[in-house]
């Protein structure tokens, strides 16, 4: 690649003998995507057709399986279009962008996980109050919230990377897609966008986190006092959340930590470790909340059900 490529693309180098398998690559990943598509939008349309799940619980787990699909979009496009590839490049302002939307619309989760603890806790440790504080304000404004502020702290970053002075001494990313792997690429970090990243993950991952193990632990020690009914409804809506939480958790800490041990990383490990984050996620939380929660696996039987009758009714 010459000089006057080298300025305006990016190399992403993260792939493993992409010539040999593209192919393979290529549908694996095009079966994910549809699959995530899928699977995460039947129980959003299951949420939106029944009144019974017109809660907020529900309405947070709709808006959670929304933005897994926003989440994989940000990736999966782009990915396709590489596999089939001769060269695996991207130009350094939609390297940028893909930065932008990556950690905007992932850690939204994170604020979508605390309005869910914030709902249980409400539900199950005042419960006599949960239609006057979980009122539709509240859910919109929860709602808001979890978007508006991980766009805002992702916007920061972007501005700061995107200005002139900031100059690159590498064109080449270990990775498939641009995640914090960008600041591999500056010649200097900048001080300020290094402090800036120490605060914004304690405002966007580790308060988050805080919040919902403080509500969960009132939870379980409500639940503990409680009668027996009491803990398994406890159980039955707040299992599915700290599992989804604990996924999440695990590909977040290797997300951030990665960039640190760049060169000690073996290539291979590292496509399957990013794999997961794009692949295994977003599969994990339409299963866990489809087969989990009592009232979504219900109308998620039946809808297949119908589903079956029809495709038999059509082939016949």
């Amino acid at each position: 690649m010459d000089d006057e490529v080298n300025l305006t693309y990016i190399i992403l180098d993260g792939y493993v003998e992409i010539n040999k398998y593209k192919y393979v690559y290529f549908l694996v990943m095009l079966s994910a995507y549809i699959l995530i598509i899928f699977t995460n939008l039947i129980i959003v349309y299951l949420i939106w057709i029944h009144k019974n799940l017109h809660e907020p619980m529900y309405v947070f787990i709709a808006a959670l399986l929304l933005n897994c699909v926003l989440y994989s979009t940000t990736t999966y496009p782009k990915l396709l279009i590489d596999f089939l590839s001769e060269k695996q490049i991207i130009s350094y302002p939609a390297c940028l962008f893909q930065f932008y939307l990556f950690y905007f619309i992932g850690p939204a989760e994170f604020f979508l996980l605390a309005a869910m603890s914030y709902d249980r806790y409400v539900s199950i440790c005042k419960p006599l109050q949960y239609s006057t504080m979980m009122t539709n304000t509240t859910i919109v404004f929860c709602l808001i919230i979890a978007w508006i502020v991980p766009a805002c702290h992702s916007a920061i970053p972007l501005i700061i990377l995107s200005r002139a002075k900031v100059k690159l001494c590498s064109f080449n990313i270990k990775g498939i897609f641009c995640n914090n792997a960008v600041y591999t690429l500056q010649c200097m970090i900048p001080s300020s966008l290094a402090l800036y990243g120490v605060f914004a993950v304690l405002d966007i991952v580790v308060l988050p986190i805080l919040f919902i193990i403080f509500s969960y632990t009132k939870i379980l020690i409500i639940s503990y006092k409680s009668t027996k009914e009491v803990r398994k409804k406890a159980a039955e809506t707040c299992l599915p959340h700290l599992l989804v939480l604990f996924s999440l958790t695990c590909l977040s800490v290797y997300d951030i930590s990665i960039v640190r041990v760049e060169s000690e990383f073996p290539k291979t490990a590292r496509l399957l470790m990013t794999l997961q984050i794009v692949l295994y996620h977003p599969l994990f939380n339409p299963f866990i909340y489809g087969l989990k929660m009592k009232e979504i696996y219900k109308h998620l039987k039946q809808f297949l059900c119908q589903v079956k009758i029809m495709s038999i009714m059509e082939y016949k």
